[in-house]
């Protein structure tokens, strides 16, 4: 993203933020008249990365990096509001405004991402963000605003979207110990592909070698990839916090998985896998190489992300003994009179899936970066 695309998205927000903070102290005796909302600006990127790193309820996908990332990728406009009280942050939205034919413009926090909305440390705060983020939506006359919150009860005025599940677990240094914790299924695949001489190799050199294998993972289930320059972006920004692991035969490349480290937490964010991989269970020993090398390393917590009641992925990660919590994503209408559902389990897409399988992969990978834009 250009200084230039995100200057013209701060002056666009300028008066829009300015209104807000007005509105705000007048619509509600809650509302704190010292907390003002404001739009960000480059310069303010470490102070909100810093307020992200030491609040519990923000996410990696929270901080700065992933917003220049996807603006550059994607060419979605940041709209990223903040509130300050005596010249220090107390809270932070991190906000698209996305558009495309299918969809038309909406605000999300955050796309391509599994987190988003609000990470504030009092109510005042919080609830400043999520007026001015409703009022904001309502000038920009958008189709609706989604908050992907990780937990939190239903929002007045918003519409839960119940699609989604993350799961996570507690890492331990001991790989006996976390050897025991999986069920016994769990545990025979492992073993089995530990007999099967795969090598591993981690570092961001193999992040060709994990895109070869992720977009054939995403024509056989029927959805556009995503471009290689997304993984040379979130590579540029951010550096010692991506984790690329990859599992290879004698043959070559067979399953690599593409992760993020945040605090104390690993979380495995995008993966691929060859045809052969099943056979080896090579997918088995790919996540258990990269829990115990990232326990070894001092991470605690695996998040394991989000999937869909009634998939694959769902079903695979219920095998590692995690502990499944229901997102509490929330959704405003303004144009929209029905939440949507543009997933891959909607009927509508599942035709436009079985097509997709059935193309070559050099067609699916050149035209999927075109079309995953449209879903955000």
């Amino acid at each position: 993203m250009t200084i230039h695309a995100w200057s013209h998205g701060v002056a666009k927000m300028k008066a829009l933020s300015s209104a807000a903070a007005v509105d705000i102290s007048s619509d509600t005796k809650r509302t704190n008249t010292q907390v003002a909302v404001r739009s960000l600006e480059p310069a303010q990127s470490a102070a909100w990365d810093e307020f992200v790193y030491q609040h519990p309820e923000a996410s990696f996908f929270h901080l700065t990096g992933w917003m220049r990332a996807i603006a550059k990728t994607f060419r979605y406009s940041p709209r990223y509001l903040f509130t300050e009280r005596d010249h220090r942050i107390t809270g932070v939205l991190p906000l698209f405004e996305t558009s495309n034919w299918l969809q038309g413009k909406c605000l999300i926090s955050t796309p391509m991402a599994v987190y988003g909305g609000i990470a504030a440390e009092d109510e005042e705060s919080h609830f400043a963000l999520l007026h001015a983020a409703k009022q904001l939506a309502q000038a920009e006359n958008v189709q609706h605003l989604e908050l992907r919150n990780r937990q939190g009860e239903p929002l007045p005025e918003f519409h839960s979207n119940n699609l989604y599940t993350t799961f996570y677990g507690e890492l331990d240094p001991n790989p006996e110990v976390l050897l025991r914790r999986l069920p016994r299924d769990t545990r025979y695949m492992i073993r089995k592909a530990q007999k099967k001489g795969l090598e591993v190799v981690r570092g961001l050199d193999q992040t060709a070698a994990f895109y070869g294998l992720f977009a054939q993972s995403m024509r056989r289930l029927g959805t556009p990839a995503f471009p290689l320059r997304l993984f040379e972006n979130l590579n540029e920004e951010f550096k010692s916090l991506v984790d690329v692991t990859v599992l290879s035969s004698s043959k070559g490349p067979v399953a690599a998985v593409f992760s993020f480290r945040f605090r104390d937490t690993i979380i495995p964010y995008y993966a691929g896998a060859s045809e052969e991989a099943p056979a080896l269970a090579a997918n088995n020993l790919l996540y258990w190489e990269l829990m115990t090398r990232s326990a070894a390393e001092g991470m605690r917590w695996f998040d394991f992300g989000r999937s869909k009641k009634g998939t694959g992925a769902y079903a695979f990660k219920t095998q590692w003994n995690m502990t499944a919590q229901p997102l509490a994503y929330q959704l405003y209408l303004v144009r929209r009179k029905n939440v949507p559902n543009f997933t891959p389990l909607n009927p509508k897409f599942e035709r436009a899936g079985r097509i997709w399988r059935k193309l070559p992969l050099g067609l699916t990978t050149l035209l999927g970066p075109h079309i995953v834009r449209w879903f955000p």
